[in-house]
């Protein structure tokens, strides 16, 4: 996977949960795992289309998904994952994934994105990658979010 690829992304999320309410995200590290992502409780899983392909999974524990959700909706308490913390959290992702979008553009890269799915399970997988894919850990307000992603030029 080519770096030029990946930093889009990563940019995305450091630019747009601060715009949200959200402390700047830290980066914590990075590296490579092998083909399925395990769920940590809730997973946001947005395709990119057209010039790319490829999948980026928002992954996170309940705890840290009902954090966003509340931040999104200014600080109303999150207890349960209703229909108005589902679209909070569907929201976030699609406004990360777009960022991307339009950061793939200045590499000249005519890119759309999917739909997100949204996941609630702890006993879940998700098939990333045919091979291995890269997972960047990002903190943002003392949570956890992990942005497993793999991407690459449609040919």
């Amino acid at each position: 996977m080519d770096a030029k690829l990946v930093n889009p992304i990563i940019d995305a999320f450091m630019e747009i949960m601060p715009q949200m309410g959200f402390p700047v995200p830290k980066r914590q590290r990075i590296y490579l795992q092998d083909r399925n992502v395990i769920s940590n409780g809730v997973m946001l899983v947005v395709g990119f289309t057209r010039q790319m392909q490829g999948k980026v999974v928002y992954n996170m524990t309940a705890d840290t998904a009902k954090y966003i959700a509340s931040t999104m909706m200014m600080g109303v308490p999150v207890t349960k994952f209703g229909e108005l913390v589902q679209s909070a959290l569907r929201e976030m992702s699609n406004m990360l994934t777009a960022r991307a979008a339009t950061n793939f553009t200045k590499l000249g890269l005519d890119v759309d994105i999917t739909t997100p799915e949204l996941i609630i399970s702890e006993d879940h997988t998700t098939k990333i990658s045919d091979a291995q894919y890269l997972t960047v850990e990002m903190e943002v307000g003392g949570h956890k979010v992990e942005i497993a992603l793999d991407v690459n030029r449609n040919t």
